[in-house]
């Protein structure tokens, strides 16, 4: 029976170092090579809602059924020899997710399960279908199980517990699941630990410790947990430590030669990994005394979540007289048998919503009590030969099966405070607050030292200066003095002479000593006007210096006050800014109202005006009737764009908003798209789009970006300021549709520039428009496909002008699943935008095996016959036509185009 496996898996991990490890060589040796997978996209969640969850973090329970998968062995060397001329008991149809089981030659049972995967499927696509899902809710901090059930050898130990020494693509779940753990947990904060059982004769063993060999298992009575708390626990840093452990578990495993299998587990292997991670609650803002919020924020709450995964390899059911199993042998088998018997009746209880569930029949049923009916994610994946030697035990693993599948389990996440860390965290906040106190309380004493040495400098110059012109006029004084002085004693030498020439002028000489001695007393009185004056000049100097302190602080009290009317006429300005343009868009709608009023007449009712005022408010700055100019035009002309992005830097959080609003309507327009960005526009946008977490100023600011990348010279300058990682980080952060939608369309407007296609790779862009998609809306899921859709084609360009070679960077990327997964969606954009894509990256013949691989081939098909667009049709029909490995595909498909 030929079989072409699905689509190729999402994630690969590689592994560096393969070591050995023992597993059923039959079931190797038979396996047909698989398709090689296309290479995806990294390790991403799937949603809990497959498993019929609610959200991970809700605290209560949700129900999650346990899911099983049936695995198709490949025929063995003896098998192909025995059954040669007999068909295979069962009959796969994975596209239904059914399997027809065989009771003779004309009639058979048909069982339908979650997944059915052929004897070509490859470990990866098992691991990725039945136990990626538990990892991640492990990791999400639910229990989870993975189990593995079916007749000896069936390939339950090839399936979990290969480690690929030989080849790593056979890696089973167990290291394929420790990776994954391992490369989505934080060393520095969480931690994995692991223990390794095995339940032989209903002995509980170590398969780390071997003198550790009878283990007792625990069960808490208020919660019903079970534990094994003397089972040895090793932490694990990396994956080689890990594969270690593995190794030396598996030595230590008990294993027979049987007529079924050479190498028989007779123990229940049992792999415990236990998760342990940090996460962190919502954030609180502190309040003041007086209501006002503060500037500290509470610190977020710390929560453990513990998780545990189970990776339980059961021993193989057997007939006796099948096995040949005496002796010792024969115990063993006996007791397998009892212990999945036991589990079988467990599941049967449970299905049957029995009152009464008997886990306490056996050790196997105990240990596994959390994962079916309690609180664990279960995947069981139950494992069949092809051989109808064997129907009957094929028949009794499906049925086990088929009842596990109506097992419903009740989802819980297990929490706790983690008061150290709390408690750690708010004495470093502490300790920050107490700095930064500090070096406050330091800088405010060197201001208050630094005003003091000023004043006392300006003290003692004004004192030095005052001193000076004393000095000055006191010299001043003494000359004028002397000189006085001088001049009365040359008078009176002279008079003294005239005295002895004779008395006839006595007479005259009385009356010059007279006038001599009235002007020595002038000059005594004009000497002690001086001093008083002196006196004068130095109280005045006091009261300057008393003056002067006071004066500092009127002129603090100036510089206060012309701040404060400077902020103010600033906030002014911005209203009446703001007011202008909401005058001028009432004006324009008044217009608008009036003239359709006079058109549609006082005889047509309000209807029509509302209508007419609708239409006005939802038309586009452009579109103006008469003549007439836009608002936003308006407003550009009478303010200013210098002014206008100005605002942009306001601290009033609506003058921010409103001016990015008018910025966002002026970049609609291409004639005022060279200016914004000769003026600095662009940039300021970018600055908003890092800086600000207002989602309306994010919003509009995505918008307006989108309008300028509209135009190829902006692309280029968006791509020199570091737009597209800007871009890429708001698609990452972003929850709003609207803003994704904005973001989305900017992104998907640079994707039509050639020159930017190694740089939105290398700096995130086509990983952010992939992401985008979580968001679901039709109106941003048909931006992405645009986006997507203009990336191909600036690829199929570059190829055939012989400039780029090699596969697509999209389908490096893993976008060709979400494309293939698109195609032929309701909505006409996108299914549009996808069909374009898909026939770009198909006119490429590198692209050919990897679209095959991924389902894309079907929808070239689909698009050849069913397109609306005669020119996609075109396309799509000639691309097959000319591709050879297209057509030699189709011919083996038997298809016809």
């Amino acid at each position: 029976m030929a079989y072409r496996n699905g689509v190729a898996a999402r994630g690969t991990v590689k592994l560096d170092r393969p070591v050995s490890f023992r597993t059923s060589s039959t079931f190797k040796s038979k396996l047909p090579p698989s398709p090689s997978p296309a290479a995806g996209s990294a390790l991403r969640r799937s949603s809990p809602a497959s498993f019929g969850s609610a959200s991970n973090k809700d605290d209560h329970a949700v129900p999650g059924r346990v899911r099983v998968a049936v695995r198709l062995r490949p025929r063995n060397a003896e098998e192909s020899a025995a059954d040669a001329d007999f068909a295979d008991c069962v009959e796969l149809q994975p596209e239904l997710k059914r399997l027809k089981l065989r009771k003779n030659n004309w009639d058979t049972d048909t069982y339908e399960f979650d997944d059915v995967l052929t004897e070509y499927a490859s470990q990866k696509r098992v691991y990725e279908v039945v136990a990626k899902p538990v990892v991640e809710s492990v990791l999400d901090g639910y229990n989870g199980t993975v189990m593995a059930y079916g007749q000896t050898g069936t390939g339950k130990t090839f399936t979990l517990g290969r480690l690929g020494e030989e080849d790593t693509s056979d890696r089973g779940i167990m290291v394929r699941a420790m990776e994954d753990i391992l490369a989505d947990i934080s060393l520095e904060t969480d931690s994995v630990s692991v223990s390794y059982l095995q339940l032989y004769m209903e002995t509980l063993q170590d398969l780390l410790d071997p003198a550790n060999d009878n283990i007792p298992i625990v069960e808490d009575p208020k919660t019903g947990d079970v534990s094994v708390p003397r089972a040895t626990v090793v932490d694990i840093k990396d994956q080689l430590s890990f594969l270690e452990l593995l190794r030396v578990g598996e030595a230590h495993r008990i294993a027979a030669n049987t007529k079924l299998n050479t190498e028989s587990s007779r123990s229940h292997a049992i792999l415990m990994v236990n998760v342990k991670r940090c996460v962190m609650g919502s954030e609180d803002n502190v309040s003041s005394e007086n209501g006002d919020p503060s500037h500290l924020t509470k610190p977020s709450r710390p929560l453990v979540r513990k998780s545990k995964l189970v990776v339980v390899d059961l021993a193989g059911s057997e007939r006796i007289q099948k096995s040949g199993s005496e002796g010792h042998m024969l115990e063993e088998a006996k007791c397998i048998n009892l212990s999945l018997s036991a589990l079988g009746k467990c599941i049967n209880s449970l299905a049957e919503n029995s009152s009464h569930v008997p886990f306490r029949d056996s050790k196997l049923t105990r240990l596994l009590r959390d994962s079916f009916g309690g609180s664990a994610r279960t995947s069981l994946i139950v494992t069949i030969g092809p051989s109808p030697r064997h129907r009957g035990e094929t028949s009794s693993t499906i049925l086990f099966g088929q009842r596990a599948m109506k097992v419903e389990n009740m989802l819980k996440i297990k929490e706790e405070f983690d008061y150290k860390s709390l408690s750690r965290k708010l004495e470093v906040q502490l300790d920050k607050l107490i700095a930064e106190n500090e070096r406050q309380h330091k800088a405010y004493e060197d201001e208050v030292e630094r005003l003091n040495v000023e004043a006392e400098k300006r003290i003692s110059e004004v004192e030095r200066n005052f001193a000076d012109a004393l000095e000055k006029e006191r010299r001043k004084c003494q000359m004028d003095y002397m000189e006085a002085v001088k001049k009365l004693e040359e008078k009176l030498v002279s008079n003294q002479k005239q005295d002895h020439e004779g008395l006839v002028n006595g007479k005259c000489n009385g009356e010059e000593v007279s006038e001599v001695q009235e002007l020595l007393q002038k000059e005594i009185h004009l000497r002690k006007v001086a001093e008083e004056e002196v006196e004068n000049l130095k109280s005045q100097l006091g009261l300057f210096t008393q003056s002067e302190v006071g004066g500092n602080a009127e002129i603090v009290r100036v510089h206060k006050i012309l701040e404060e009317e400077a902020r103010h006429k600033k906030k002014l300005e911005e209203e009446i800014i703001i007011l202008r343009s909401q005058l001028l868009q009432l004006n324009f709608e008044a217009e608008q109202m009036r003239s359709c009023l006079d058109r549609g007449g006082a005889g047509n009712g309000y209807s029509s005006a509302d209508s007419s005022m609708s239409s006005v408010r939802h038309s586009h700055p452009r579109d103006v009737g008469n003549g007439q100019k836009a608002p936003v035009s308006t407003l550009f002309e009478q303010v200013g764009l210098q002014k206008i992005l100005s605002l942009l830097e306001s601290e009033d959080a609506n003058v921010r908003i409103h001016a990015v609003k008018v910025v966002a309507n002026l970049a609609a327009e291409e004639t005022n798209q060279k200016r914004i960005v000769e003026a600095g526009g662009l940039t300021s946008l970018l600055m908003l789009l890092r800086s600000f977490e207002d989602e309306t100023v994010r919003r509009v600011a995505a918008g307006a970006i989108a309008n300028l990348a509209m135009n190829e010279a902006n692309q280029e300058h968006i791509m020199v300021q570091g737009g597209i990682s800007l871009l890429a980080t708001t698609a990452a952060d972003a929850d709003d549709a609207q803003t994704l939608r904005m973001v989305a369309g900017a992104i998907a407007n640079l994707c039509g520039n050639d020159k930017l296609q190694t740089n939105l790779r290398s700096e995130g862009g086509i990983k952010a428009l992939l992401g985008i998609v979580r968001c679901g809306h039709p109106d941003v899921l048909s931006q992405v496909a645009r986006g997507i859709a203009n990336f191909a084609k600036c690829e199929s360009r570059a190829c055939t002008q012989g400039i780029k070679s090699g596969r697509s960077i999209l389908i490096e990327d893993g976008a060709l699943p979400w494309i293939v997964q698109n195609a032929n969606d309701e909505a006409a954009p996108i299914r549009r935008h996808i069909e374009l894509a898909l026939c770009h990256l198909a006119q490429h013949e590198v692209n050919a095996k990897d679209m095959i691989s991924g389902g894309a081939l079907w929808e070239l098909v689909r698009i050849s016959r069913d397109c609306s667009r005669e020119d996609i049709r075109s396309l799509a029909r000639r691309i097959l036509n000319s591709s050879p490995t297209f057509r030699a595909e189709l011919r083996r498909l038997r298809i016809d185009y």
